[in-house]
């Protein structure tokens, strides 16, 4: 338990990004005022100098790591080095620099990426050694699970205080809607909305839609890092998520119901689904931090389109 949060200095990096905007309200509603963001291009966390002087200039006592070179499968499939590189050596520096400075907690995010391809729904967190992770997210995925080895590393040699939080895929209003680099729901969100607008009578969409896939509203995964950023000081990794899996091809027909989309849908079956399945067991957040997802994802979904229609004046 981390007494008097709202007197911390809570460092957050990646803070301009889709969950850091959320991030930062959602500790901003816990009474934290002491917070500092930690981006592009002000810190390039890649350079150990950049990292160093994140330290030296923030003075946090606290630091979430949220920055990441991250996309939907057609970017991991572009840039596998590029997402192994970056991602491995911010998250190194930035817990090693910590350690050094005497940080007095580092909270950091992983990924479900991380889990192997096949394991058995829900995941448990037991499981993440199984197996390999599936091919396309695998260099993404590892990337981010070494600050897991390191975190429990520098707690059992030098008393560092960190932990890992699993999230799984989120979604909200101002996620990413770049068609280069987003996730399934913005990129379906936007195919459905831009293509109703412009009388187009077809969209294409990925895959055969057997995956499953779990999401989580980003307003929840907020404040579930803010309660274990208070509450939770172990070395285990932690789930955070809905707890509930939906089909690709469900997805798409409620997308298609709700932003009232008239056209067809052509699926692209020679693109890959990515993982099987995904769901997590979220009983440890509950257990550990009293952590459970509220959103109904019917009305999650609705504000994201709402947010994205608003944001084009579509209304």
């Amino acid at each position: 338990m981390i007494s008097n949060l709202q007197e911390k200095r809570i460092t957050i990096t990646g803070g301009k990004g889709f969950l850091g905007k959320h991030l930062i309200k959602a500790f901003q509603n816990r009474g934290c005022n002491k917070i500092t963001i930690a981006d592009l291009p002000e810190y390039n966390l890649i350079d150990i100098n950049d990292v160093k002087r994140l330290y030296t200039e923030t003075n946090p006592d606290i630091v979430v790591h949220l920055a990441a070179k991250v996309g939907g499968i057609g970017f991991n499939q572009q840039n596998p080095g590029a997402l192994f590189y970056e991602n491995i050596m911010m998250g190194v520096q930035l817990i090693h620099e910590g350690y050094r400075y005497g940080l007095e907690k580092f909270v950091a995010l992983g990924t479900i990426c991380a889990y192997p391809k096949f394991t058995p729904v829900p995941f448990k967190e037991d499981d993440i050694w199984n197996g390999y992770p599936e091919e396309t997210n695998a260099p993404y995925g590892l990337a981010k699970k070494m600050m897991l080895v390191q975190s429990q590393a520098y707690r059992e040699q030098y008393g560092f205080n960190s932990i890992f939080l699993l999230p799984v895929n989120l979604y909200g209003p101002g996620d990413n809607f770049d068609p280069n680099s987003s996730h399934v729901i913005p990129a379906l969100i936007k195919k459905c909305v831009d293509a109703r607008h412009r009388g187009e009578e077809s969209v294409e969409v990925w895959g055969t839609g057997q995956a499953t896939r779990e999401f989580f509203y980003v307003e929840d995964a907020a404040q579930a890092i803010v309660d274990a950023t208070e509450k939770y000081n172990k070395s285990e990794p932690v789930n955070i998520g809905a707890g509930f899996e939906i089909s690709i091809k469900d997805l798409v027909e409620l997308i298609v119901e709700l932003t009232r989309y008239q056209g067809k849908i052509i699926w692209n079956t020679t693109k890959p689904d990515g993982q099987p399945r995904r769901m997590l067991d979220t009983s440890r957040a509950y257990e550990e931090f009293g952590f459970k997802s509220k959103t109904d994802f019917r009305e999650g979904l609705k504000k994201t389109i709402d947010w994205y229609e608003r944001t084009l004046n579509y209304f």
